[in-house]
């Protein structure tokens, strides 16, 4: 039975026995729960000072369900969209459903886009009318950071690797590139999935390295902006495949990426270790850019007339900003963490 929602109400401690602090729970609250005398309930401290108290005795242990009903009239992208919303919002078992049936390659479709855009996510089940997928990963025991990290170190070797496709103009180089930035996307969705469901559940949370749900909103920021990176990475190599001549070794184009590649390696740095200062020096550093735009300006684009370079600088540019809102999200959520650790401290007597 599903406990409904109670008006906001204040109980007092009380002291019995000499040493037992207890608190009244509200009798309404009690009965759409179904509980009675005897029941056990589970209470779960937060580092945020409030208290946790659930009727459920397998929380966290719970394979959640959903069921989705496949939309003639959309396409196959489309439906494909309603169940990325599913998996991110923490479904274990997704139900894929037609009434009219699966097509083969309506049932293909689902089966390859689910393993190459899904982590942990296979199909267990199917019929005519229906395709069961589970998530068979653990996600809950794979820290937030770790997942960030592997995000940082693939769009690093991107970066790298485009530069030295763009200076050599190697398409099997670039194309891989392209390869690459799909397994971003999967630990972006990764990471939001777990987001998601740490916001309510706190175990979760203290398990991925959440201290404080404030933080989620943090790093769901950060994790978008990372995804966007990668996808600016990515445009770039498209840009390369479809270019028409080299691009001179001595382009400013070259000292734009460089730029952007330190930009970013450093805005990371800076969000693991939540230095202010160095922050700072990042978000400034950022803004050479401009001196790089206008000495290419003032050189004619070294001689350089593919018209898609101009798409590849553009790029490079939105890297370093993004790299830079990196940075200032690290100092955003250090004063949080601070200001956290104040009132901690205000409590103690």
């Amino acid at each position: 039975m599903r406990c409904v929602d109670i008006d906001y109400e204040q109980r007092k401690i009380q002291l019995t026995g000499g040493s037992t602090y207890i608190v009244s729970l509200p009798i309404k609250w009690i009965r759409d729960c179904g509980l009675n005398p005897g029941d056990p309930l589970t209470l779960i401290p937060r580092s945020d000072h409030t208290l946790l108290l659930s009727a459920d005795l397998n929380i966290g242990n719970k394979k959640l369900e959903s069921t989705m009903e496949i939309s003639s009239g959309d396409t196959l992208e489309d439906n494909f969209r309603v169940l990325v919303s599913h998996y991110l919002a923490g479904y274990d078992i997704i139900r894929l459903v037609s009434d009219k049936g699966f097509q083969a390659h309506e049932r293909k479709f689902f089966k390859d886009v689910t393993r190459q855009r899904l982590i942990g996510i296979e199909v267990i089940e199917e019929s005519r009318n229906e395709i069961i997928l589970q998530s068979l990963m653990n996600y809950r025991e794979l820290p937030l950071e770790k997942a960030l990290q592997n995000m940082y170190r693939l769009i690093t070797s991107m970066l790298g690797d485009v530069i030295l496709a763009l200076k050599h103009q190697d398409l099997e180089l670039a194309r891989d590139i392209a390869n690459r930035d799909n397994e971003v996307d999967r630990f972006y969705l990764l990471t939001v999935r777990q987001l998601k469901v740490a916001v309510e559940d706190p175990k979760l949370a203290e398990r991925i390295g959440i201290e404080r749900p404030r933080q989620c909103l943090g790093y769901r920021l950060v994790t978008k902006i990372l995804e966007r990176i990668g996808d600016h990475v990515e445009r770039i190599s498209q840009q390369i495949i479809i270019m028409d001549s080299n691009v001179p070794e001595k382009d400013p184009v070259f000292a734009m990426g460089a730029l952007a590649q330190k930009v970013f390696a450093d805005s990371f740095r800076a969000l693991e270790e939540k230095d202010i200062n160095y922050s700072n020096k990042v978000i400034n550093y950022a803004r050479k850019f401009e001196d790089h735009t206008a000495m290419r300006t003032e050189q004619g684009a070294s001689g350089c007339t593919s018209e898609y370079i101009g798409s590849i600088v553009q790029s490079f540019r939105r890297i370093s900003e993004y790299s830079a809102d990196i940075a200032e999200m690290s100092i955003n959520m250090w004063s949080e963490k601070n200001k956290d650790d104040q009132k901690d401290l205000s409590l103690i007597p």
